[in-house]
């Protein structure tokens, strides 16, 4: 029997240059209007036992291909459960190799965050009591950017993710965050919601996640570099939710997000500002310190460089919010790979995980307020 492969489904992206049996030789498809490429997701069909045999090339010319020494591929068969495949990297070509144990397996470059399941998270929390639904603006392509707010406090807390929308970790961390301040027995949602008004937008880029897309939204456009001057445009998702920021003030925000290549949890800063604040940085480093002793999956080792004093690039949503509002401000980032500290070689790093963290995230935040 010789296998079938598709992506004609939301946030797939393969290209098929050929199928021998149960052998496909394949590429990844660019962003549109981009030379950006990495996220993969698709499907094959096939016969139960069917050893797989699947080879993706021109990986030494894809946005990270440090990304692809040490990763291993998702699957799943139910759509709900992910584990990680067989896989190997060499000269520029991903090989992954598994043997079906059902007639339709799906694979992907990390477990996809669907647009529909986007849109049950946000209906289903709209529901929930003390929540306010906001429809911020529009996608170029016409989708909502949704946001929903919560708490009555006075610091105004900014959580948003997938800008880079091949980042699907960020909106499982998303789906933890949302769990965590609507559940009403949760002691530090309750505490947090009476410090803090929260404003959350679990997905920036619906267009690229709809697309497939790793890095940038349908015109090309890298939104994490549009934030000091974004336009209709080019980036009408971040005017629009910056223009609500400049409304709301922002005190604390977190920009969430994906690393292709360093396995491990980290947050990134804003030291390089211009105009860095008596006491601004100190809380972002108490923070880091209080997450890193709250769960064992975050880390200090790994990471970033620092900017130089004055040079913090302030096209980047991170800088542009600590240096506009003096607000304590962090990029935080889950791996693709498995994370390099508490290893998994069933699952990798997971949707679990990465809600888990959020959960961390929160109680890390009440502590620091």
């Amino acid at each position: 029997m010789t296998i079938t492969i598709n992506a004609a489904f939301d946030s797939g992206n393969i290209v098929v240059d050929g199928i021998d049996g149960t052998s496909a030789r394949l590429t990844i498809r660019k962003d549109r209007e981009s030379d950006f490429y990495q996220w993969f997701h698709f499907r094959v069909t096939c016969a139960v036992g069917d050893s797989l045999d699947l080879a993706i090339a021109g990986l030494a010319d894809s946005a990270y291909p440090d990304g692809w020494p040490g990763y291993a591929a998702c699957a799943s068969y139910d759509r709900e459960t992910w584990f990680r495949l067989d896989t190997s990297y060499d000269a520029g070509t991903l090989s992954i190799r598994h043997t079906a144990e059902s007639a339709v397996v799906y694979l992907a470059y990390f477990a996809p965050y669907s647009m529909e399941r986007h849109h049950d998270l946000v209906a289903g929390v709209a529901e929930c009591p003390g929540v306010t639904y906001r429809c911020l603006g529009t996608s170029l392509e016409g989708q909502p950017i949704d946001c929903l707010e919560m708490g009555s406090g006075d610091t105004q807390v900014w959580l948003y993710a997938r800008q880079h929308p091949g980042e699907s970790m960020a909106e499982w961390w998303m789906e933890g965050a949302l769990e965590k301040l609507t559940d009403p027995a949760d002691p530090h949602a309750r505490s947090l919601l009476q410090k803090c008004r929260f404003h959350i937008v679990p997905n920036m880029n619906p267009d690229g996640s709809r697309r497939g897309h790793l890095r940038t939204n349908f015109a090309g456009v890298n939104l994490n570099r549009e934030w000091h001057e974004p336009t209709a445009e080019r980036s009408p998702e971040v005017l629009c939710v910056r223009d609500a920021m400049d409304e709301s003030g922002v005190d604390w925000a977190m920009d969430v997000h994906g690393d292709e290549a360093i396995p491990a949890v980290f947050l990134a800063g804003f030291e390089g500002i211009p105009s860095l604040r008596a006491g601004q940085l100190e809380k972002y480093k108490a923070f880091e310190a209080a997450l890193a002793a709250n769960t064992p999956d975050f880390q200090v080792e790994l990471g970033y460089g620092e900017a130089a004093p004055g040079k913090a690039n302030l096209s980047m949503s991170t800088t542009q919010l600590a240096e506009r509002f003096g607000a304590v401000s962090m990029t935080i980032e889950m791996p693709f790979k498995d994370n390099r500290d508490l290893p998994d070689p069933v699952a990798g790093w997971s949707p679990e995980r990465s809600k888990l963290l959020a959960h961390a995230c929160l109680a890390t935040l009440d502590q620091m307020l």
